[in-house]
């Protein structure tokens, strides 16, 4: 039951803006109590399995059955070591990965990836901005992140704005952040330390790999 329960239980209780406490409360136990289940070193009694559910609104079985991190994918077989992933064909403005709809297709990631509440989603390239090291309908598979940190040098996935979204390479230095094509065609956009803050600039993924179809 803990395989799933733990990172069900965060995934879910974040998903629904509760507060480790605020959910302790529905359920009658304390904070503590939670943050243990959540970092996976208690397990939960049946009872209180139960009252998880309930006050997250999902069934039971599945809060301890699958990953629910991927219920917008296939079902996936608990003993497998692969998982599948939705790839996008854009990014919505203003709406979360996790709230996206409009799933073009599924990929196959290695279950071991998600290991630490790593989650995953697929994005098809659209375009030759980022030509050569990305062809025109690769599919890229990025791992959300909030580590800023890993984000230097890196190619990823963002959100200007609340409205554009783009994939470029970010480079971050002391006056803001530059997003940077691959093409030279395309050039550079700049962003200051404000403009990451007030317009905002977020990053929405990180690229992991990339997926050639051959003909």
């Amino acid at each position: 039951m803990a395989e799933f329960f733990s990172t069900n239980l965060k995934y879910l209780r974040e998903k629904k803006g509760l507060s480790q406490n605020k959910l302790a409360e529905k359920i009658g136990v304390n904070q503590t109590t939670i943050a243990r289940w959540e970092d996976d070193n208690r397990i939960p009694t049946i009872d209180n399995a139960v009252d998880v559910a309930s006050a997250l609104n999902v069934p039971l079985t599945d809060l301890i059955g699958k990953d629910l991190r991927f219920d917008n994918a296939e079902v996936i077989d608990v003993n497998s070591d692969i998982i599948k992933i939705p790839v996008y064909g854009t990014i919505k403005a203003g709406i979360p990965i996790e709230s996206q709809t409009d799933i073009i297709d599924y990929v196959d990631i290695p279950r071991s990836w998600t290991k630490g509440n790593k989650e995953f989603y697929g994005l098809k390239v659209s375009g030759d901005s980022m030509f050569p090291k990305y062809q025109d309908e690769d599919i890229v598979i990025f791992e959300k992140t909030n580590d800023t940190t890993l984000y230097n040098g890196k190619d990823c996935a963002v959100m200007i704005n609340g409205t554009e979204s783009t994939f470029k390479k970010v480079l971050i230095n002391d006056q803001g952040i530059v997003l940077q094509a691959y093409n030279m065609a395309y050039g550079i956009k700049m962003f200051s330390k404000e403009d990451v803050i007030n317009k905002p600039i977020k990053i929405v993924g990180v690229a992991r790999e990339k997926r050639t179809k051959i003909d």
